[in-house]
């Protein structure tokens, strides 16, 4: 049994910087790199033309089943693996986050470990990274416990202390120990990889356990709200404040509508409702790390429109990845989202929603001052001049405009 992607059931690990999807056959089937709206080194999510690539595998001989689960209140995500005869191993996959020297420590970094669990599992390693959105195998290079793939801009150090040999012959062996790798940056690793990922798990788990004890949570439905919470914290890039529609591109709106979208970018409109959500729970420094986004945008752009990049880009070119025939064969796969042309006019209502906290939460570090309130003020007055004018409305149509009245509500509450 070959991992197959006939569903979207995917586990998501990420740390602010980068994010992966894994499928219950602990298949790394899409991250980016450097970061949320890089190049997919692993891509098969969209099935690329390039036959059984853009995936990380940890393929167990004779696989029968799989599971998956985080691991309590954070974002580790183990992936257990059963084999016709018995055999059991378990995946463990996170992004290193923690604090170190008074900051987060958030790395472009992945960390999979694989475990033996029961019987004697034989495992095969299957590192087969794309560049260019599937249009090309990089290079490879590898050296004494690590292999280097030549991405483009980006090079990817794996780090191992499995047999390098099985890793690039992709032999099955036979599972005895623990093994781990370590995805990152062109950066030597100087400690041992297993010492490594322990000390990355034990600081990451803590780090998640500390933000999660801090939320203000319902007494019913905890658990949904705990992960739904986590996972909107890991839309939001760290570096910035920007915070992400999506992790992904071109997943269908509905089967064979062609209406495929790039979401890996910053909708003024999206991201307020995250926030807002965020700060009911408590965590409200997502609040002020969106209006430091903000703030930056205002600075450079007065004339907001709905969509910008994670790094303040306004303009977002729209085209298609061809190399990549979409998720189950579903194309077109857009790279970038000509939304970012359109005047949506609910964009003033939500840029002073989502800060609007900032002027009465006392328990902020950073609270809302005069200056603050005057980088606020064109959003205003740019809603009162635009409340009764045509936009593409939230659906955003391409191609009209119209009098919408959710456009006309959001102006308003400016």
């Amino acid at each position: 049994m070959t991992s197959a992607i006939s569903n979207l059931n995917l586990g998501m690990i990420g740390n602010g910087t980068v994010s992966a999807l894994i499928d219950e056959c602990a298949a790394m089937v899409w991250a980016c790199f450097p970061t949320f709206d890089g190049d997919p080194a692993f891509c098969s999510l969209l099935q690329p033309k390039i036959a059984d690539s853009g995936k990380f595998e940890v393929v167990l001989e004779g696989l029968s089943h799989g599971t998956q689960r985080y691991l309590d209140n954070s974002a580790v995500l183990s992936t257990q693996l059963v084999a016709n005869d018995g055999s059991s191993i378990e995946v463990r996959d996170f992004a290193p986050r923690y604090k170190q020297f008074g900051r987060v420590f958030h790395p472009m970094s992945f960390v999979r470990s694989v475990h033996p669990l029961s019987g004697t599992p034989k495992i095969r390693i299957r590192m087969r990274p794309l560049s260019n959105y599937g249009e090309r195998i990089p290079e490879r290079r590898s050296g004494s416990n690590h292999v280097r793939y030549l991405l483009g801009e980006t090079v990817l150090r794996v780090t191992t202390d499995a047999p390098l040999s099985m890793l690039l012959e992709e032999v099955p062996f036979l599972l005895d120990r623990e093994i781990h790798f370590i995805i990152g940056e062109d950066e030597p690793v100087t400690e041992q990889p297993a010492q490594l990922a322990g000390q990355m798990m034990r600081s990451t788990l803590e780090y998640w356990h500390e933000w999660v004890r801090y939320l203000s949570i319902p007494a019913e439905w905890q658990d949904a709200v705990i992960r739904a919470a986590i996972t909107l914290k890991l839309c939001q890039h760290e570096g910035t404040g920007a915070i992400v529609a999506a992790m992904t591109t071109s997943i269908p709106e509905a089967p064979h509508t062609v209406r495929n979208w790039d979401y890996r970018y910053c909708w003024l409109r999206d991201a307020a409702f995250v926030v807002r959500a965020l700060n009911r729970l408590g965590a409200t420094r997502s609040m002020e790390e969106y209006a430091r986004y903000l703030f930056n945008l205002a600075a450079s752009d007065t004339a907001l429109t709905p969509v910008y990049g994670i790094h303040f880009e306004r303009e977002l070119l729209e085209s298609e990845a061809k190399a990549l025939t979409g998720y189950r064969g579903m194309g077109p796969v857009r790279v970038g989202n000509d939304a970012w042309r359109q005047v949506q006019h609910d964009v003033h209502g939500s840029v002073v929603l989502a800060v609007t906290q900032l002027f009465f939460d006392r328990r902020l570090a950073r609270p809302g001052d005069a200056a603050a309130f005057h980088w606020l003020e064109p959003a205003g007055e740019s809603a009162w001049l635009a409340h009764d004018q045509p936009d593409a409305g939230i659906w955003e149509f391409r191609g009209r405009e119209s009098v919408h009245t959710y456009s006309s509500a959001m102006c308003w509450a400016t």
